[in-house]
This record gives C-alpha cells, sequence and structure tokens, in this order.
C-alpha cells in the first residue's frame, strides 16, 4: 500500500498563496529568577488582549538579531547586543492574511529596567506558568519549549 505524505502528516500549513510571509524576531527575556517578560498586546492592535514575547518585525536589511535589539530599545527601553541574544526555537504559523515565520530568541543580559513603551501591560512569568496566559497561534508552540528548556 503506498500513503503520501500529507495522509501521514495531516495538518501541516497552507501554501503561500496570494498570502505575504512576514519575518518577526521575538526574544524570551528570561531574569535572575528564571521567569520570562510577556507582554500583552494593547487595545486598537490586532489580537488585542492576547500576551506575547516581545519582538517585531525585521526591517528589509536588517538580522533578526539587529530587529530585536531595536524593538527591545523602542517597545521596552532596555538596551542588549546581538551577541546576548541566542537563538532556541522558530515559529511558522499561517494566519488568514499571512504566513509568519518567526526566530526566537533567548536572552539574559540587558541594561535597564523593562518599561512598556507602547501602551503594552508587562509581566514576569515562570516558564511552567506560560499556559495559563492566552497568547496568539503562533507563541503557542513556544510554551512547552520554553518550560522545557528553561
Amino acid at each position: 500500500m503506498t500513503v503520501s505524505f500529507d495522509e501521514d502528516c495531516p495538518g501541516g500549513p497552507p501554501p503561500l498563496g496570494d498570502r505575504p510571509l512576514v519575518l518577526v524576531a521575538a526574544v524570551a527575556l528570561v531574569d535572575t529568577d528564571g521567569r520570562v517578560l510577556i507582554a500583552q498586546r494593547p487595545e486598537g492592535k490586532s489580537m488585542a488582549g492576547l500576551w506575547e514575547f516581545p519582538g517585531g518585525k525585521v526591517d528589509p536589511g536588517e538580522t533578526p538579531e539587529q530587529a530585536l535589539v531595536r524593538e527591545l530599545g523602542e517597545e521596552l527601553g532596555i538596551e542588549t547586543a546581538t551577541n546576548c541574544l541566542a537563538p532556541i526555537a522558530f515559529a511558522s504559523h499561517g494566519y488568514e492574511e499571512f504566513h509568519l515565520l518567526m526566530p526566537v530568541f533567548a536572552c539574559r543580559k540587558w541594561q535597564g529596567t523593562p518599561q512598556p513603551h507602547e501602551g503594552q501591560v508587562l509581566k514576569w512569568v515562570p516558564p511552567k506558568e506560560l499556559s495559563r496566559y492566552p497568547m496568539p497561534p503562533a507563541d503557542l508552540p513556544l510554551i512547552g519549549l520554553l518550560r522545557d528548556l528553561l
């Protein structure tokens, strides 16, 4: 009997079709107590009220690491360096309007205290408690990984 790959592994992301591929980078900021910083998306943004890992779109000409250094300064008012970002995972998720590709990094070294600069709510959460917070679909597979890794 011949079985096609799709029958063996159902549920993969649909083809891109006309949807653009959007590259964003995210970071698990880990404090000295081993907690991870998450941010609640503010009203007026898509997926408002959901919790996510800090980060954002990678601009043309930027690497994901450079985008995170920029985004952490803009969103949280903290400084870090690209060599303080350790790649740990990536997420690939097909939303209706676009397909998201998101490299994820861990960071334990930065200067400053994270402050919400874009109307978001911030919370330090032990990795084992991340599943208690509603997150965008692309972030959900990262919860178990971070719980096991950190």
